[in-house]
Parts: structure tokens; C-alpha cells; sequence
């Protein structure tokens, strides 16, 4: 079984995550900053991935934290969940509409850490979410999912269609790249590891 579960308590949160790769899109999501939960869903319903993410973090200071935190954890519960990688497909994208947006994320499961993030946002803030912390919720989901990550949006004028569309592009790209193929055996590199 391709799951994982776990916790990181610092002074400034406590995220605990239980991640199951192959599941339906069951989720229970609750980070204390509702946007970020919304988003949360959607990634666990169209990536098909059943997530339990609870955060508590020092939301008074600003949401920085605990988005960030939640990003480290759950790329380290998709990490975790993947053990060594063999039989992984490794690689995956995605185009997502969401009314007039366009997003597109692709992602290589590869070892190597990256992020190349293209967004231009209407205002500071959706949903009480900074919009540059949807940037850096990609890179730190990519640092510890140990994966290369490319994520732009194409064209939109709403923020929510276009932080939403990234999130299920993120989620398809991983879907895609998470999935065993059968053909596959061994470490998908020519490298032999990752």
C-alpha cells in the first residue's frame, strides 16, 4: 500500500498529514485558512488521492506558516507514500480550465528538487490567501516531494479560477506521475536510482 502518515510540530505549527496514493479523493482538509482548504479539496479530488491534512498554526502572525508547513508535510507524505519509486510512471502534466483560466502544471517525481512558477495575480489576496504564498506553496510541496515542478497559468482575470486551476493541474501532473506502470519493474531512470 502506497500511504503515509505524518506530523511535524515546530513553535509555529503542528501539521499532521495521512496521504494514500491510491485512493478515491476522499479528503478531510482543515488548516484554519479556508482558501487553502478549498484548494486542499480540489488537489485530493482530482488527483484521486484520500488526504487527511490538519494544521494549527500562529494564523495571527499571518497565514505564511501554516501554508508553508502544510506544503513541507505533504510533499514529504507523497516522498514517503512513493519509497523508492520503482514502478512509478515518474513523469506527468496537465492543462486545467477553470472558466477563463488556464493553468498547466508538469512534474518529475526525479530526485531533483525545482520550481518554475509563471502567475501574474489581480489583487494580494483570495480568499484570505496571499496569492504569492500559491508560489510558494509549489516550491515547498516540490522540495520535499523531491520533484521538479513547472506550474504556470496561461491566461485568466480571476484569481480563485486561477489559484484552483493550478491546484488541479498539480493534482493530475501528480496522478499521472504517482501511477505504477505495468511495464516497469524497476527505478524508472536510466541511472538505476533516484
Amino acid at each position: 500500500m502506497r500511504t503515509s502518515c505524518l506530523t511535524r510540530k515546530t513553535n509555529e505549527t503542528e501539521i499532521a498529514v495521512a496521504l494514500d496514493l491510491d485512493g478515491s479523493g476522499r479528503h478531510a482538509i482543515q488548516t484554519g485558512v479556508g482558501f487553502l482548504d478549498h484548494m486542499l479539496a480540489s488537489f485530493a479530488v482530482h488527483g484521486l488521492f484520500d488526504l487527511d491534512l490538519r494544521a494549527a498554526g500562529d494564523l495571527h502572525v499571518d497565514p505564511h506558516h501554516t501554508v508553508e508547513d502544510a506544503a513541507l508535510v505533504l510533499g514529504s507524505a507523497f516522498d514517503a507514500a512513493l519509497g523508492d519509486r520503482a514502478g512509478i510512471v515518474r513523469l506527468g502534466s496537465a492543462s486545467v480550465p477553470m472558466d477563463e483560466a488556464l493553468a498547466f502544471v508538469a512534474i518529475d517525481l526525479s530526485g531533483r528538487p525545482y520550481t518554475v512558477f509563471t502567475a501574474a495575480w489581480s489583487a494580494p489576496a483570495v480568499g484570505g490567501l496571499p496569492t504569492s504564498l500559491v508560489q510558494h506553496f509549489m516550491e515547498s510541496f516540490a522540495v520535499t516531494a523531491r520533484g521538479t515542478l513547472h506550474a504556470r497559468v496561461e491566461v485568466g482575470r480571476d484569481d480563485h479560477h486561477k489559484a484552483e486551476a493550478l491546484f488541479k493541474a498539480l493534482a493530475r501532473a501528480l496522478d499521472a506521475a504517482t501511477a505504477l506502470d505495468p511495464r516497469r519493474a524497476g527505478i524508472p531512470s536510466t541511472k538505476g536510482s533516484l
